[in-house]
């Protein structure tokens, strides 16, 4: 994309500016057309706060617009990066123009600026035959003769510049209305204002000169010694993920962002348009009911904590976040119900993110359920509400890069799993998505390690759950002992102890996950388990498998016994009565987080707390014994804390013996 790059003289003092649409700045910036757009708009509105900020907006620009007394426009478009970067080196240089900038005149002064962007965009100097942007031969007046010519002296050629004016402003509230707190590609904002108006192009533009969003490169040069380096301002990447190739749109060599390409191509000749943040919730509001929810008095303790918290002002970006803390099955999306309602109680939007699309598409029905008058929007790769916008937004984590400081509350669940642990990508993309004001609040069963430093250490407020909502105690994994996966296939045959398990959980009526380490031994070993269960209602299942979501759904219904999977479903699906197994449960894929989260599949619910949990493997691993000790801690804080049921005097002798351990 190219645009062009031009100064105004206003007050006495020259500006420079970058159009992607000249003929709406002609337009809008003679005879305080500016300042016209926004009565313009500010009559429309509707409701007393719009009308006064909007009232405010024009008074600001009439105080900003003084007439302009000159214009000079480029001859030439530039590529997008050339624009941008002339228009900081203009800013930058103010000071050091000094008398040179008088005796050359600013016309020359921006030719100058122009040639410099060029040399540390290509690293080379312009051959003397190019035509520098904004040659001296240019007429000092143009823009302000072609304001004259456009605006004409009779009154039906000033009616039909009004006319023009109000149109285009019109399409422009529309436009920022609907790319508040966005952060889109050029084609994307054209997809998404698709029929709002007849020159989007022009909308954004006007948009932007009236404060209502901001354009800018995708892919942006850096600052200071090393200006050649770049940066997506999309997904934050650096010089590391930019890749360099000849590009049609702009004639040069120009850099993408390989590392969020999934996204669409991000590079230094694409437009990207940042909307408006979201404006700060009011202080006065009525309280979330926390007792409507009906959580038990482990939810109801954290939620509260964590109620307190958002409602809270918060001082730094530091300071805004929380940790919720809880146990696989403990409810985590129960306690966030009060969070979200009382950021909709004050007109705000709230943002479900989690890393898996799995997760997000069980989560849809439930949210749906809970807050039926809310508009939920649900975002993942072929989500078909792409460009709505919600009062509740559910999204994968990599559905973030979209958004800029639009949300007012930000919830990431499972923050541990893949692909959002340890992508700083994917939490740049978190954190440019909440508003300045926005409290951002982490739910995980197994935080890293980092975060559990912080919250252990004071440094991040925090609130733990160490027990399901059905306080029965987490199930603690056995083990049994069994060859490799590999070799349990080479041999086609199980051993008795496994076998007698997995025959035990079909007796009682259970479902069973069986999980695997490599996808390639997913469907092998739902063959070998057909055969030798002689159950027919055996499937296997992974993140390449284009039938996932209906197995998984099937899985739901009961319609499949046993699943045979990798950790793509270690978290985000439960089956009411199941009993787990982990096969090669010894091996360095498995940490202790994941065997956490593949064991809190089982006992999740209170028709069966009880279920089964067995790593099978040919020894014990520091990862099991972590994860069994894991468990265990939470059962020991939550009897600690009087959150567990008493079942009899078995139960009550179970407990003394563990407490002493």
């Amino acid at each position: 994309m190219k645009a062009y790059v031009y100064l105004v003289c206003i007050g006495g003092a020259w500006s420079a500016q970058m159009t992607i649409a000249p003929e709406v700045d002609r337009l809008f910036w003679m005879e305080d057309g500016l300042a016209e757009a926004a009565r313009v708009v500010d009559g429309r509105q509707s409701g007393r706060k719009s009308r006064e900020k909007l009232r405010s907006k024009a008074v600001e620009l009439r105080l900003k617009g003084e007439r302009v007394e000159e214009g000079l426009l480029s001859e030439e478009a530039l590529p997008l990066g050339d624009a941008i970067r002339c228009v900081e080196l203009w800013q930058g240089a103010g000071a050091a123009r000094g008398e040179a900038g008088k005796a050359c005149g600013p016309l020359a002064s921006l030719a100058a600026c122009v040639e410099q962007a060029r040399r540390e965009a290509s690293g080379a100097l312009v051959g003397p035959g190019g035509q520098a942007a904004g040659d001296a031969s240019l007429p000092a007046r143009q823009w302000a003769r072609a304001a004259a010519e456009a605006g004409g002296s009779s009154p039906g050629s000033a009616r039909a510049a009004a006319r023009a004016r109000e149109a285009m402003a019109a399409a422009a509230q529309r436009a920022a209305a609907a790319l508040q707190g966005r952060a889109l590609l050029r084609s994307e904002a054209h997809a998404l204002l698709e029929g709002a108006a007849a020159d989007i192009g022009g909308a954004l533009q006007l948009a932007q000169l009236l404060g209502w969003l901001r354009l800018t490169g995708a892919v942006a040069a850096g600052n200071g010694r090393r200006r050649r380096e770049c940066r997506c301002r999309r997904c934050g990447s650096g010089e590391a993920h930019m890749h360099r190739t000849a590009c049609a749109a702009c004639g040069r060599m120009c850099a993408y962002c390989s590392a969020c390409l999934t996204m669409g191509r991000s590079r230094e000749c694409e437009l990207l348009v940042l909307g408006m943040p979201a404006p700060p919730l009011p202080a006065d509001s009525i309280p979330a009911d926390l007792h409507k929810w009906q959580l038990s008095p482990a939810q109801a303790a954290a939620t509260g904590s964590a109620l307190r918290f958002i409602e809270a002002p918060h001082q730094s970006q530091q300071s805004k976040e929380f940790l919720l803390w809880a146990v696989t099955g403990a409810g985590k999306t129960e306690m966030i119900f009060p969070l979200v309602e009382s950021v909709l109680i004050r007109g705000g939007r709230a943002l479900i993110a989690t890393p898996r699309r799995d997760v997000v598409i069980e989560l849809d029905p439930r949210i749906r359920r809970a807050f039926p008058d809310a508009r939920v929007v649900t975002l993942y790769g072929g989500s078909e509400q792409r460009w709505e916008a919600g009062d509740i937004t559910l999204a994968t984590t990599h559905q973030l890069m979209r958004f800029y400081l639009a949300f007012d509350l930000v919830i990431i669940d499972e923050l541990d799993a893949f692909p959002y642990h340890g992508d700083p990508i994917l939490h740049f993309a978190a954190d440019k998505s909440r508003a300045p004001h926005a409290p951002k609040l982490l739910l995980s069963a197994t935080p890293p390690t980092e975060l559990q430093r912080r919250a252990r250490s004071g440094q991040l407020p925090h609130a733990r759950v160490p027990v399901r909502y059905h306080r029965h105690p987490l199930p603690v994994p056995q083990l049994i002992r069994t060859p490799s996966v590999a070799k349990l296939l080479q041999a086609k045959s199980l051993p008795r102890a496994l076998l007698a398990a997995l025959n035990h959980s079909l007796a009682r009526g259970a479902q069973l996950f069986l999980f695997v380490q490599r996808i390639s031994q997913v469907e092998p070993m739902a063959k070998l388990l057909r055969t030798v269960l002689k159950q027919s209602a055996v499937e296997g299942t992974s993140s390449q498998d284009p039938l996932r979501a209906d197995k998984v759904s099937r899985f739901r219904k009961g319609q499949i016994r046993v699943l045979v999977t990798t950790t793509i479903l270690e978290r985000g699906v439960t089956i009411p009565r199941s009993d787990v197994y982990i096969l090669d449960a010894d091996g360095r894929l498995f940490d202790e987080a994941s065997l956490v989260q593949m064991a809190g599949r089982a006992g999740r619910s209170g028709d069966d707390p009880n279920g089964f949990v067995y790593f099978c493997g040919r020894e014990r691993s520091r990862s099991q014994i972590s994860a069994v000790r894991h468990i265990r801690g939470m059962n020991r804080i939550a009897g600690k804390q009087g959150y567990l049921i008493q079942e009899g005097t078995a139960t009550r002798t179970f407990w003394s013996r563990l407490l002493k351990r």
